[in-house]
């Protein structure tokens, strides 16, 4: 296990960096000029040359590059629109962001991995229907579209909820205070229906499968309990397909954080990103996206050691 770890390791090193490149060299082929955006309108070559010689974008690439790898892990990388550091700037937003995506995962995983097993335990029937019929619905329907329909009606036809925003906070967190969790409401359903669609169709298809297998009908034949064949013979051996999924759904989810806390005006990094492109500010798209690749590259180690927990065939010695 230990030098399965440590090759791991390795490899992410080994992904990081060329995923540190490949950011580079999008960044170079973005159009636009950096330089004339912050300029405005109307500035002159010699305003446009000088922002050009401040953020470093008249030196050689592989000088740009290694300024931008060496400033992100010295700290002294400094956002061109914010005159701070990116690292401050990323993780003033990363509360925000991090509690929208727990939240959002949590609500995913607790309402459809159930509702997977009981379309599984009670399918054709009503309830296995159902719920196919709204994990269809929730894989089909775009994020943004699902958050500007839940604004319309719960924020301004039926007034329940704020429109937009983040609410109080108390020590930087708002699900610890009630307009901060009504503020949550919107951007947390718009960001996990996605998912839970998806989570629920898999539960669904790897309980069916794993029913149908000969040591279920030797534990029913045994005569034990239903629920007890359900729970302690095929669920666990239908999770770790989920599991891999769910690890995969972490990157992806911050995708979607871009697309919701736009619509939904909320405070996070996904926000940050997205004014960043707009604002062509190198340093912290360059800084964002390294920090989401390596968090869904780590991500991805847990869910592997995860593997091993819960299926006891799996071994990496």
């Amino acid at each position: 296990m230990v030098g399965y770890i440590l090759r791991r390791l390795l490899q992410l090193g080994i992904v990081l960096f060329g995923i540190t490149i490949l950011l580079f060299a999008v960044l170079k082929l973005m159009p636009g000029d950096p330089a004339r955006v912050m300029a405005g309108l109307g500035a002159t070559p010699e305003v446009i040359e000088a922002i050009r010689g401040k953020l470093g974008l008249n030196k050689p690439l592989t000088t740009q590059y290694w300024c931008l790898i060496g400033g992100i892990f010295n700290g002294n990388l400094k956002a061109a629109t914010y005159n701070r550091s990116v690292g401050a700037v990323i993780f003033e937003r990363l509360p925000a962001t991090l509690e929208l995506g727990v939240l959002a995962l949590a609500l995913a995983v607790l309402m459809s991995i159930p509702f997977g097993v009981l379309a599984a335990v009670y399918r054709n029937s009503p309830i296995d229907y159902g719920v196919t019929t709204l994990a269809i619905a929730g894989v089909s329907i775009p994020v943004f579209w699902l958050a500007m329909m839940l604004i319309t009606i719960l924020a301004v036809k039926l007034r329940v909820l704020p429109v937009s925003g983040r609410g109080d906070t108390i020590a930087g967190w708002s699900f610890l205070t009630v307009d901060g969790l009504e503020h949550l409401v919107i951007p947390v359903i718009a960001l996990a229906a996605q998912q839970m669609a998806m989570n629920a169709r898999l539960v669904r298809a790897n309980m069916l499968e794993v029913l149908r297998q000969e040591y279920i009908m030797t534990a029913r034949a045994k005569g034990l309990r239903e629920s007890f064949v359900i729970a302690r013979h095929a669920f666990p051996n239908a999770l770790a397909p989920v599991i891999t999924n769910i690890g995969l759904q972490v990157g992806a989810m911050f995708a979607g954080v871009v697309v919701t806390e736009t619509v939904t005006a909320w405070p996070g990094m996904g926000r940050l990103m997205m004014q960043s492109i707009l604002r062509r500010d190198q340093s912290v798209v360059f800084g964002l996206a390294l920090f989401v690749a390596a968090v869904y590259v780590i991500l991805n180690l847990v869910v592997d050691l995860i593997y091993a927990y819960i299926d006891p065939r799996v071994t990496y010695d």
